[in-house]
């Protein structure tokens, strides 16, 4: 059975920073793009970074660029998303997800990943 399981999330002040993990069971990350999305309440689900297969393509949404840092360990079958300089307007549930794809330009939305884990609340707030 294929599982992502997030982890990391939790309560920091504005400028702070958090790393969260995604990993993998069930089946093998190395084949498999992933991407961070995140859903804050009343708002659409939208995609944060998303990193290819082989990390030959990355993908960060205009809202986190520099700010934002996504990883794989293959090794691990676990992909991070190191996040500073968190800001209020950061605050959301936090999901990553996984499907077989080539690149990520472009692709970084929710319909076209299969395979969701059940998410990790970040809430940024002094």
């Amino acid at each position: 059975q294929m599982q992502l399981v997030e982890s990391g999330g939790g309560l920091v002040q504005p400028g702070g920073s958090l790393r969260l993990s995604c990993a993998a069971s069930g089946f093998t990350l190395d084949y498999y793009a992933v991407g961070w999305f995140r859903q804050a309440p009343g708002k659409e689900r939208e995609g944060v970074s998303c990193i290819s297969s082989s990390e030959g393509s990355t993908y960060y949404s205009d809202s986190v660029k520099g700010r934002l840092t996504i990883s794989r360990d293959n090794a691990k079958n676990t992909v991070y998303l190191q996040m500073n300089s968190l800001k209020p307007e950061d605050t959301a549930v936090y999901y990553c997800a996984a499907d077989v794809m080539s690149t990520v330009e472009a692709m970084c939305v929710p319909p076209l990943f299969g395979t969701w884990g059940q998410g990790t609340q970040v809430t940024v707030s002094s």
